[in-house]
């Protein structure tokens, strides 16, 4: 199954990364061969990959977004989440790991690859019903770093037991009074931290199985952060503390 994968970043990250099958390029007419469209018209050149001059108009008709660059594309590879696993090991890491619990919005899916992928974790999981898949929107929110991130589609609960046996300590990221304040949670070791979503939050099942439920501070007047920004914050800290 083909789609088209649009914007700049994100077409150049889908061919830096060489995972997907790229059938062809379009690059609106007017459109400056410098910077990043040089660099993705070279790229293809190089790859034998078709490329074409198209009118911007054929470009609107995808997305406001385009920036005058699109591809064509295989679908998005998803992994298996024991590559996820070997990748840990391969790389002599503690198990570091994102799971999505049902996000709906492409923006917030593609802003939590973005920071997944800069932070290094080593594959996000999300449920196989009830959630936003890697669409071209999501790969366009993320610039592109869902194309270099392992990316597993299952069933949480069966996710979360295999990842325990894997020796994760698993986190759910959520705001109530029951949740462990962030100076007493250690996030150094194997870890699997789950992100509810934007509006029900973690579901009561993978509240459950959480080993423990990781509050953040709130100084503030507002309640909480949306699922994106507050995912982001946590992965940075953990991010840290793996370094430390």
């Amino acid at each position: 199954m083909k789609e088209i994968i649009y914007s700049r970043n994100a077409v150049y990250e889908t061919l830096r990364a060489g995972r997907r099958q790229v059938f062809s390029i379009e690059v609106a007419e007017g459109v400056q061969e410098k910077g990043r469209v040089q660099e993705i018209m070279e790229m293809a050149k190089e790859q034998k990959i078709k490329l074409l001059r198209v009118p911007r108009a054929k470009l609107e008709k995808l997305h406001a977004n385009h920036q005058g660059v699109a591809a064509e594309v295989s679908s998005y590879p998803y992994t298996d989440l024991t590559e996820i696993i070997n990748l840990a090991h391969h790389q002599n890491e503690p198990l570091f790991v994102l799971l999505l619990d049902s996000l709906n919005d492409p923006q917030n899916f593609g802003t939590l690859l973005r920071t997944a992928e800069v932070v290094g974790v080593h594959g996000v999981i999300m449920p196989l019903a009830r959630t936003v898949e890697v669409t071209p929107a999501v790969v366009n929110a993320s610039s592109g770093a869902s194309e270099h991130l392992l990316i597993a589609q299952w069933n949480l609960s069966q996710a979360i037991d295999v990842l325990k046996e894997a020796e994760a300590w698993i986190i759910g990221l959520e705001g109530s009074d029951q949740a462990q304040a962030l100076e007493k949670t250690r996030l150094d070791g194997a870890i699997g931290l789950v992100i509810g979503s934007e509006g029900e939050g973690l579901h009561d099942l993978t509240r459950k199985k959480c080993d423990l439920l990781l509050k953040l501070p709130m100084k503030g007047k507002i309640e909480s952060l949306n699922a994106a920004v507050a995912g982001s914050v946590a992965l940075y800290l953990a991010s840290l503390a793996r370094k430390k």
